[in-house]
């Protein structure tokens, strides 16, 4: 029996496992996937939002705002990459420009800080390459960016290490009321009971609430697609640089990454199912719209193109806390942007209201941090080659692009959670993130998958299912 089950292993749930094993609680995690971070979580824009888009009085401001002020933090004890490099939203003459001082002052209402209306000339010294027919911007100085998957997969692990369990596979078909709280059921037949259950399932939220009896909203989705330039781009831009925001989102932004490469877009398309496919006319959207904002975008140098799915609600706002209709569900559903940047409020807030409800007490043994997967990269080269001296593993590349090393892969391997696929392994490590797109390591990390696991070649996947990277024979 645990006091607190979580479905859904994105950065929701992750970040409510850690806040809730900071109390004296048994968690434990459902996701659906063979492994975690495997929704919105690892395809979104990676921003940190400061707050001026979200309506005044929303569940999205209260708690974007709240989370940006509390990321830093989260992410310096997490070992995660965040940057506090602010936001320009661009405007091109008088009409944009009065829009553009209706999202200044919605953002001091919402309690965002520094907030600036520039020039044109003011807005050419913090970005160069602005197209020439922009005419003013709005600076929000608290924005900044994170890696999503990383900042997703180190909240998991380190909520692991303080004692909650993982349950990877776990797609949920059914819940019971017990006389002690809830019981819910996997397809292939197992099952959780805990005292209260957390719905963070994303996409999937809506389709949970009504198997708890709940069925006061319906979950959409909304597919965004991207361009990733490669890390020569680098310095192209140094803020995240918007358009204005129209009702289907933020807009096409283009923004460096907290790993060092380029992002351009997303689309903004809604779906009928969970739709990750991308489009040539989706490009030409993004291109049409990014050319707007900034000159001599080097396209060539993309390197790679994805798609993620928003899951947001028919209420328009994020929906969460318990629900009216099933005592002991509380509710993270339709958390589309700014979700990530609200994670770490999130997971307080309905930690707090578990911890309450269950009477917990604080957990005087909770470890708040997490030794960061790139620790190695770190360290200065005297540093690194006192480390290879003790483990030759850290002196063998394995990804030339990225630069990742043998003992960082055989982490992640090791470490909560671990890794498992092709794909578990480069969102831990970045092998395969590079240039040449895993054309060089993924033969090496899928070698060391079979020796780590014990897998025969044909049971090695790319992202865990049926998406096998090989039939038959050895490498």
């Amino acid at each position: 029996m645990f006091d607190a089950i979580i479905i859904g292993g994105g950065v929701i749930g992750a970040m409510c496992a850690r806040e809730l094993t900071a109390y004296r609680l048994k968690v434990a995690v459902a996701e659906a996937a063979d492994d975690v971070c495997a929704g919105a979580s690892k395809a979104n824009s990676g921003i940190v939002h400061a707050g001026f888009d979200a309506p005044c009085g929303s569940k999205k401001a209260k708690f974007n705002v709240e989370g940006n002020r509390r990321m830093e933090q989260v992410c310096k004890e997490l070992g995660v990459r965040y940057e506090n490099n602010g936001s320009l939203v661009v405007a091109h003459g008088a009409e944009e420009e009065q829009k553009l001082r209706e999202l200044y002052e919605r953002g001091l209402e919402n309690g965002v800080t520094g907030l600036q209306i520039l020039d044109k000339t003011a807005l050419a010294r913090l970005e160069e390459n602005l197209a020439e027919d922009v005419t003013s911007g709005l600076y929000a100085p608290t924005g900044g960016i994170v890696c999503p998957f990383q900042l997703t997969i180190a909240a998991i692990g380190n909520a692991m290490d303080n004692g909650a369990q993982l349950f990877p596979s776990f797609a949920v078909c059914a819940a019971k009321r017990t006389e002690s709280g809830w019981q819910i059921a996997a397809k292939d037949g197992r099952v959780l009971e805990g005292k209260v259950v957390l719905n963070c399932a994303g996409y999937g939220s809506a389709q949970v609430a009504r198997l708890f009896g709940d069925a006061s909203f319906e979950i959409r989705a909304r597919k965004g697609e991207y361009m990733l330039l490669d890390k020569s781009c680098k310095g192209f831009v140094r803020h995240t640089v918007f358009g204005l925001p129209t009702a289907a989102g933020k807009g096409v932004l283009v923004s460096p990454t907290a790993d060092g490469n380029i992002l351009v877009g997303p689309t903004s398309v809604e779906e009928d199912t969970y739709d990750t496919s991308v489009r040539r006319e989706g490009f030409d959207q993004i291109r049409e719209k990014a050319d707007a904002m900034l000159k001599n975008i080097p396209y060539r140098e993309v390197i790679t193109s994805f798609a993620g799915v928003r899951a947001y609600s028919s209420r328009h706002d994020f929906i969460i806390g318990e629900s009216e209709y099933a005592e002991g569900l509380f509710h993270a559903a339709g958390i589309e942007s700014p979700g990530l940047t609200a994670s770490p409020a999130i997971g307080r807030y309905l930690a707090e209201a578990v911890a309450d409800r269950l009477h917990a007490k604080k957990n005087a043994e909770f470890h708040p941090e997490r030794k960061s997967a790139e620790w190695f990269r770190q360290l200065s080269r005297e540093a690194q080659n006192e480390i290879i001296r003790k483990e030759s593993a850290y002196g063998r590349i394995v990804c030339r692009c990225e630069e990742v090393t043998l003992g960082e892969i055989l982490q992640a391997l090791r470490q909560n959670p671990r890794a498992h696929t092709i794909d578990g392994v480069k969102l831990r490590t970045r092998a395969g993130m590079g240039r040449c797109q895993g054309g060089f390591c993924q033969p090496s990390v899928f070698n060391l998958l079979m020796k780590e696991y014990g897998y025969r070649a044909e049971e090695v996947t790319k992202n865990g299912g049926k998406s096998f990277v090989i039939t038959g024979g050895e490498i």
